[in-house]
């Protein structure tokens, strides 16, 4: 059993959380008991400072989770159908999270995980489980160490599903990885 990610990782400059996640598994305690679980091979950065992070405009109702202490979920439901999974990253209030876009599945249950809804639709992952506290077991959702990935197997580049900022490269996924979601 892997070590559980704490807190303080997640408090972190939001790029940097993006970035380090890649190597580490997702996991997701099902209703029934069954532990799935996936390594991160794809994520994007989205902080306050740019226009297509929910927290751009300040706390509203959808956005206020955001600005929440580090290390919690934040899961949006989003074009009336799909759910999205972020983690909450660097210093209560101040809106920033990282999007987990893509896992590659270690359990045999999880089919397709390439793609951030697609992820949340193979793990069960819904708007329940927005504010939950990944930093615990005791979670239904919880990040445990996987392995380092060398910087010479990540490639960052620009964020992709997005219509403001495109310009930064604030997108990370593993090099010939065939569950990232786009290349």
């Amino acid at each position: 059993m892997n070590k559980v990610i704490g807190r303080n990782f997640y408090k972190d400059k939001t790029i940097l959380v993006a970035r380090n996640l890649l190597g580490n598994i997702l996991c997701r305690r099902m209703s029934s008991g069954e532990i799935l679980k996936g390594i991160i091979v794809e994520t994007e950065a989205y902080t306050q400072e740019e226009p297509s992070c929910h927290a751009y405009r300040g706390i509203t109702k959808r956005s206020s989770t955001m600005f929440k202490k580090a290390g919690i979920a934040y899961v949006y439901f989003t074009y009336g159908m799909y759910h999205c999974l972020n983690i909450i990253t660097e210093k209560e209030g101040f809106g920033s999270g990282v999007l987990i876009r893509a896992i590659e599945p270690l359990s045999e249950d999880l089919n397709n995980t390439n793609g951030p809804s697609k992820l949340c639709r193979e793990l069960n992952i819904t708007r329940e489980l927005n504010e939950v506290d990944i930093c615990t077991r005791k979670s239904p959702l919880w990040l445990e160490y996987g392995s380092p990935v060398e910087d010479k197997n990540i490639i960052q580049t620009t964020r992709i599903g997005i219509k403001l900022a495109i310009d930064l490269p604030w997108r990370f996924y593993i090099k010939d990885n065939k569950f990232v979601s786009k290349k």
